[in-house]
């Protein structure tokens, strides 16, 4: 069986596109403040949110879990729901009969192991061992992993969402035939351990306010010195 090939092995320029960090997180640190890690949900609520997350947005996820919690009192009685009963209460993150069933098997495989509805075990194991037991669940990625070990746990993962990935292929912190999967490994060699929380809610938050998927603002973005696209674009000018 061939061995399959690390994502850092795919990137060209590696000490080229670390080297834009330090200016980079400072410009966005100046814009959008510095940010100390702290526990909004514990593990479980973190993984069953994630998985509501998925292809939607934040708005129609928080009301799905919101819904979620109000209809059932614990994990226990979400894991025998009627699934019907389930996906009508998680219906408004969409893609309900999907995220219904992965949220049950999820809690079935995490009583059987654990004897409890927790994943709290996760924070004895080692990153990589903990990225992988979370990669076995169905219908959970390597991007909902680390969110899961990053923002539970305060591990140092490293998460990349739809605009981490625009973001940082226009940067230049990333090729840009790379894949969403192996941006994960790759930005976490980019940026330091410590600094994973906090660049990746910068660069969420710059892709929202100014890096736009359609039309970027990058007349006034801070880091345009930085970027790979606004480089390209001004040379055809």
């Amino acid at each position: 069986m061939a061995r399959k090939r690390d994502p850092l092995e795919k990137v060209d320029n590696l000490d080229a596109r670390k080297a834009k960090y330090a200016p980079i997180a400072a410009a966005l640190t100046a814009v959008y403040g510095e940010l100390d890690w702290s526990r909004n949900q514990d593990g479980m609520d973190e993984l069953v949110s994630c998985i509501l997350s998925q292809s939607t947005n934040d708005t129609n996820r928080d009301r799905a879990f919101a819904r979620l919690k109000e209809r059932f009192p614990n994990w226990e009685a979400v894991r025998f729901a009627a699934l019907d009963d389930l996906i009508d209460a998680v219906r408004p993150a969409g893609l309900a009969n999907q995220k219904a069933p992965r949220i049950q098997n999820a809690l079935e495989v995490i009583f059987k192991m654990t004897g409890e509805y927790s994943i709290d075990f996760l924070d004895d194991l080692s990153l990589d061992e903990a990225k992988a037991w979370l990669v076995s669940l169905k219908g959970i990625g390597p991007k909902t992993a680390a969110i899961v070990l990053c923002f539970a746990y305060g591990r140092p993962a490293f998460p990349v969402d739809t605009h981490i990935f625009r973001v940082s292929k226009r940067i230049g912190f990333l090729p840009e035939k790379l894949s969403a999967d192996d941006a994960h490994p790759v930005m976490e060699a980019i940026a330091p351990p410590a600094d994973y929380y906090q660049f990746h809610i910068q660069l969420i938050q710059h892709g929202r306010d100014t890096c736009h998927a359609r039309k970027p603002a990058c007349e006034r973005c801070p880091i345009s010195e930085q970027c790979d696209f606004f480089a390209a674009a001004s040379a055809i000018a």
